[in-house]
């Protein structure tokens, strides 16, 4: 998504170009074309004009892993402007250091901590969810709305499709199957069969080039929408009451992307999926009627338990392991939630803390960990693929 905006805007400044050209560095070139990136830069820029690309995945540009240069040309080949950009994460892109974050509107939060948000939320016997509101305005349930839609759609049109996934994997869909055999369980088992199978079908729907919803990223699509949608339709909350919880999760995932990272090529899949799962604790926390401190506790393991967790994709593909995590990963919130509902909410390690080591946790692992396809888990399968 963040090639994309970043293409969509190259384009629109220059409708004049009679040709365009594009690198790609280090991650974003590594598994591009298993992310599809080349197919969504073209996509953007070849109505305005043709485009070539370049792949340097050997180049790691000073600010981030996923850099990307354009550059537009005249008629007579002669280069007219380019831009350097980074993509950081659930569709951002930004311009460095000096630039901040490209096409953002302006910083309505005025915390930026979650001890600073709980602090407001305890003074004023307050939601988390409240404090978004004030911060945001009333169109944020509009929106909020409009994301909840998307995610439903998403989960529903996964669970109505089977085949195989695109790519050289040749992954079947399991979201379908596990729905169907979900419902032969025993309510226990049920439920959690039921989470795994939305799970999966909102990350298969991404894995294919559907619409879903970035929460925080694409790779991580499938856990936000796999618990709320459960507790929609399983145990009948209100849609007001999900938009809110959407809003709990939701500040949660800003305040790690905006102390941390929530880009795999940056600090590994803790960042993604890790913070995914963070979100979806406190929202579920929030939503069986979670303190304002069990739901950061909440929040707190789902972060805490996914430290570490390197970005090693399959082939470059959002396929193995991508897709699976995303299952654990929701099960793991509703484990989360019940956990913290158990306490009275105190505990010794802060979310915020948290958040510190996981960025400095991902800035400490080698790059062949972060979304280059180059160490572990495609590693292994490279070697048995040409064992073969």
């Amino acid at each position: 998504m963040g090639p994309q905006k970043a293409a969509l805007s190259f384009a629109a400044r220059h409708p004049e170009a009679a040709s365009f050209e594009v690198t790609l560095y280090g991650s974003l070139a590594a598994t591009g074309k298993g992310h599809l990136t080349d197919v969504a830069i073209l996509d953007a820029l070849t109505p305005t004009a043709p485009a070539d690309l370049i792949w340097r995945p050997e180049v790691f540009l000073p600010y981030h892993p996923n850099g990307m240069k354009f550059v537009s040309r005249d008629a007579s080949g002669a280069t007219t402007d380019e831009w350097t950009v980074y993509s950081v994460g659930g569709g951002s892109i930004s311009e460095g250091e000096a630039g901040g974050l490209a096409g953002e509107g302006p910083d309505v939060y005025d915390l930026n901590t979650i001890a600073e948000i709980l602090a407001w939320c305890q003074e004023r016997g307050r939601s988390y969810w409240e404090y978004v509101g004030q911060c945001e305005g009333p169109d944020i349930w509009d929106y909020l709305k409009t994301v909840w839609d998307a995610m439903k759609a998403a989960v529903e049109e996964g669970l109505d499709t089977e085949g195989a996934l695109p790519g050289p994997l040749n992954l079947s869909r399991k979201a379908a199957t596990y729905h169907i055999k979900a419902t032969g369980y025993k309510p226990n088992l049920q439920s959690r069969g039921l989470v795994f199978s939305y799970a999966l079908a909102v990350s298969e729907q991404n894995a294919s080039g559907g619409t879903i919803v970035t929460a925080p990223t694409c790779g991580s699509c499938g856990v936000m929408p796999a618990v709320l949608y459960h507790q929609y339709k399983s145990h009948e909350f209100s849609e007001k009451r999900i938009l809110h919880a959407l809003a709990t999760g939701g500040i949660f995932g800003n305040v790690v992307k905006q102390n941390a990272s929530i880009s795999g090529a940056d600090v590994g899949c803790q960042g993604e999926v890790g913070v995914a799962c963070a979100m979806a604790s406190a929202a579920t926390c929030w939503l069986y009627g979670g303190t304002p401190t069990q739901v950061e506790y909440a929040a707190e393991m789902g972060l805490e338990h996914h430290l570490g967790m390197t970005c090693d994709p399959v082939c470059g593909l959002v396929q193995i392991p991508c897709i699976e995590r995303n299952a654990f990963a929701a099960a793991r919130a509703l484990d989360a939630n019940i956990y913290a509902s158990f306490s009275d909410g105190f505990h010794r390690v802060s979310f915020d803390e948290v958040v510190q080591v996981m960025k400095q946790t991902g800035h400490d692992l080698p790059s062949l960990y972060k979304e280059t396809s180059a160490g572990g888990l495609a590693t292994g399968y490279n070697r048995k693929k040409n064992a073969r």
